[in-house]
């Protein structure tokens, strides 16, 4: 049987709301047809109250897969039948496949963050620094840690929820973890090789910039963020102008979109064709 035989009639989609312009549909309908896969990706507005009815639906259908955007990422979880050890430990879903014919919910968001993060170099035995507490933050914490780590340090102001996922990456990884309390200007530490942004700061507004000290930006760092629109941001260029290395949140987009498809289909997408249809959908 060929490769394009095995893959006839593939159904995938989103459930999000508002599920308007997102740009994971692009990337992912690109790769189908780069592939010459018979795929579809459809995006579906599912409102607060409609997973039970979403999920059921796309197993009545035979699709091979979902995505889940906000604010589906826990919510499905109780429609699942298993969830992949690092969504377990991140206690979030983003993908959802089909696996024996069962649903069982995936956490790409920090791998492709992880995958990203290698282009520059690899987080084993470094000291991650991650701004913010919320669901990107999450996932890139506990994949940083997962991939070998040597500790992570969780900086928000919100004290309940830094401590918190403080916890889940040393309770669920066996890498140690803090917390420092974002009540002030944040100096980065010299012991820290990697920092993210994983706040919504710069999400839609080029000049908005985290609230950190830029003499302690080294040049030594790599400096992530995982706003997409604008990729650009303050904050990497202010990493930029310190010399630092830089990755733009559309590494990360892509890479969870593209685990995504590997999960779906069992072939290994072309990420540079998914990122050109990003940056298209985004306007970049």
């Amino acid at each position: 049987m060929s490769a394009q035989a095995r893959f006839v009639g593939i159904h995938t989609g989103s459930f999000s709301t508002p599920a308007a312009g997102n740009p994971t549909v692009v990337m992912v309908e690109a790769a189908y047809r780069h592939h010459g896969l018979d795929a579809r990706y459809l995006n579906c507005e599912v409102t607060a109250g409609g997973p039970p009815d979403a999920v059921a639906g796309a197993r009545a259908m035979g699709w091979a897969g979902f995505n889940c955007s906000l604010p589906h990422k826990v919510a499905v979880i109780d429609h699942l039948v298993a969830l992949a050890a690092s969504a377990q430990v991140i206690g979030a879903v983003n993908t959802v496949v089909a696996t024996d014919g069962e649903l069982v919910g995936h956490n790409t968001d920090g791998q492709g963050f992880v995958e990203s993060l290698r282009t520059e170099l690899d987080p084993a035995g470094l000291e991650v620094v991650v701004l913010g507490a919320g669901g990107a933050a999450r996932a890139v914490a506990v994949e940083t840690a997962l991939a070998g780590a040597a500790s992570v340090i969780v900086v928000n102001r919100d004290v309940r929820r830094s401590e918190e996922l403080a916890r889940v990456v040393t309770a669920g990884t066996g890498v140690p973890a803090a917390y420092v309390p974002w009540d002030r200007t944040y100096a980065v530490p010299g012991s820290a090789g990697v920092v993210v942004n994983a706040t919504s700061v710069g999400f839609g507004d080029g000049e908005a910039l985290v609230d950190i000290d830029p003499d302690s930006v080294r040049a030594d760092l790599v400096v992530a963020d995982v706003v997409v629109s604008p990729p650009h941001t303050a904050f990497l260029r202010l990493a930029r102008a310190r010399g630092a290395r830089t990755l733009d949140g559309l590494g990360m987009l892509v890479g969870q979109g593209a685990l995504a498809v590997q999960h779906w289909t069992g072939l290994e997408p072309d990420r540079k064709v998914m990122r050109a249809a990003a940056a298209r959908a985004l306007g970049l």
